[in-house]
């Protein structure tokens, strides 16, 4: 799968001498003219594509299923295809390792666009983490205020504006 960027968090000066966690994900991209299920997280103030890590020696597709059905109670997945991939390198901040070094597979799939009962987890829950139908515009914009204005902000809010972008402009 292409690689569309690979991001080095600002903390991240080197990859020499350190030890590298690889965390394997991915991230569904369900868009239906100009509206796309998204993940908004109150905790982070933000809109994230649906996904989150493979189980070890888990298929890419089947993980992205998992995931979307989880996070979003979607369903009829059909017509899934390759979009790219986000590579980046973030500050881990368990002992075991320096750095995370994460690949999200993007795949875009067409859902029914009526939602069945998610099952987050409670981490998920916790955060505020809810699947909602938005403009992708409107989402990309929310996020820019996001990433300019709060401190709450996460990691992941460059990596998922970004993407949003390229999905924008993919579907001029």
């Amino acid at each position: 799968m292409q690689i569309l960027k690979t991001h080095y968090h600002p903390e991240i000066e080197s990859l020499e001498n350190k030890s590298i966690f690889k965390r394997l994900a991915t991230r569904s991209i369900a868009i239906q003219g100009e509206t796309i299920l998204l993940l908004y997280t109150e905790r982070y103030q933000d809109y994230s594509l649906p996904g989150g890590g493979l189980d070890f020696g888990e298929d890419q597709i089947e993980g992205m299923i998992r995931e979307l059905t989880e996070e979003t109670g979607a369903k009829d997945i059909k017509n899934i295809k390759p979009f790219g991939a986000y590579e980046e390198y973030r500050p881990w901040y368990k002992p075991d390792y320096d750095i995370q070094h994460m690949i999200s597979y993007c795949y875009t799939c067409d859902i029914n666009k009526e939602l069945g009962k998610s099952k987050m987890e409670s981490y998920e829950t916790k955060n505020g983490m809810k699947a909602v139908w938005m403009n992708i515009h409107k989402a990309i914009e929310h996020n820019k205020v996001t990433m300019a204005t709060s401190e709450k902000k996460g990691m992941s809010i460059e990596r998922e504006t970004f993407l949003l972008r390229l999905i924008a402009e993919s579907i001029r």
